[in-house]
């Protein structure tokens, strides 16, 4: 299966899943884009897998995915019947809110104070958009919807 994936403006909270998943998941809204052929260019110039729920864009693109379902369960699982591997990367490789790399943080290295201390707890930082990242509750939450598929 494809690991660059390009996902439409209905398909937001489903990018977040992908990313913390491992897959490179740019999502329109993030670019300020929602027009069919502006997608359709960016999924052929980037070689991305075109995921939407638009029956009529699915057929344009090159390479796409249709999703029948609204709800983010039954599009995970949707995605898993096609041959996605749905597990969570053992360490966050994609930043959940840009889609950016991540980096891990050196012990040494000052962080906020909303976060763990990286002497402690393992965090990663945002290459592109700077959030920091850690394996708290939302992960938590993340691996026990993919667990339910």
């Amino acid at each position: 299966m494809a690991d660059r994936l390009l996902l439409d403006a209905m398909l937001g909270k489903l990018a977040t899943y992908l990313r913390m998943c491992g897959y490179d998941a740019a999502y329109a809204l993030d670019r300020g884009v929602e027009a069919d052929d502006r997608l359709l260019a960016i999924a052929d110039g980037e070689d991305r897998v075109l995921l939407t729920r638009d029956r009529q864009l699915a057929a344009q693109a090159t390479a796409s995915l249709l999703l029948e379902s609204r709800d983010v369960r039954d599009q995970l699982r949707e995605l898993q019947t096609a041959g996605y591997d749905l597990t969570l990367a053992r360490e966050p490789v994609r930043c959940g809110q840009c889609n950016g790399r991540l980096n891990a943080v050196d012990p040494d290295d000052p962080t906020p104070p909303s976060v763990p201390d990286p002497d402690a707890e393992s965090v990663w930082k945002c290459r592109d958009c700077g959030q920091y990242f850690w394996r708290g509750s939302h992960w938590d939450d993340v691996r026990a919807t993919l667990g339910e598929l």
